[in-house]
């Protein structure tokens, strides 16, 4: 038997899709996608998306997720020393731009190469989310351009003096000699273990 299709089949098969190929598919893609026979169909089904504020359309026209379509349960906590025997239990359904990005306007990610920031846990290959307009603190790492030069490094200011730090013995602080620019608070890191 035929499973009946609905928004929420719908936007799951969008969803998987937009996952494997890093974007919206086109109408004729939808065709195929849901197994449907003409583009008229597929105009209905992201008419029911947009209207149950799954979707939406930009500027431009072009279809985009006003909500956020990967979410993952959190079932616990897990101890980082000696072992737990609580069992699994959902507790909460998470979407990680949520939980990472307070601000996504303001936001922007990088990959991080190179190894001066590894004491602060943060290594070769991770992504950094980045929050433009946001004031530093003493201590919090920041993108910078130092002397027409871009770093990643921890904000330092003491008596009036800035400086930037790496989190690596090797690497030496970094004072400005003519002009340092910040272009935003390092908010979280983003690691992808391979397997």
């Amino acid at each position: 038997m035929k499973e009946k299709r609905t928004v929420q089949s719908v936007k799951k098969q969008i969803a998987s899709f937009f996952r494997e190929r890093r974007r919206m598919p086109t109408y004729e893609e939808m065709v195929s996608l849901l197994g449907v026979r003409s583009k008229s169909v597929v105009h209905f089904w992201v008419g029911k998306l947009v209207e149950a504020e799954i979707l939406e359309r930009d500027s431009g026209g072009h279809l985009a997720w006003k909500q956020r379509p990967f979410s993952i349960p959190m079932v616990g906590e897990v101890a980082a020393g000696f072992p737990s025997p609580e069992e699994e239990e959902l507790r909460d359904i998470i979407s990680l731009d949520e939980y990472l990005v307070t601000r996504p306007d303001a936001s922007f990610l990088l990959q991080v190469s190179g190894d001066s920031m590894i004491g602060e846990g943060i290594m070769p290959g991770d992504l950094v989310i980045v929050e433009k307009g946001r004031e530093p603190k003493n201590g919090d790492v920041v993108i910078a351009e130092v002397d027409s030069e871009w770093t990643m490094k921890t904000f330092r200011k003491e008596k009036g003096d800035v400086f930037l730090e790496a989190a690596n013995p090797k690497y030496p602080v970094i004072r400005p000699r003519q002009e340092l620019k910040l272009a935003g608070v390092v908010t979280g890191v983003v690691r992808k273990y391979h397997l």
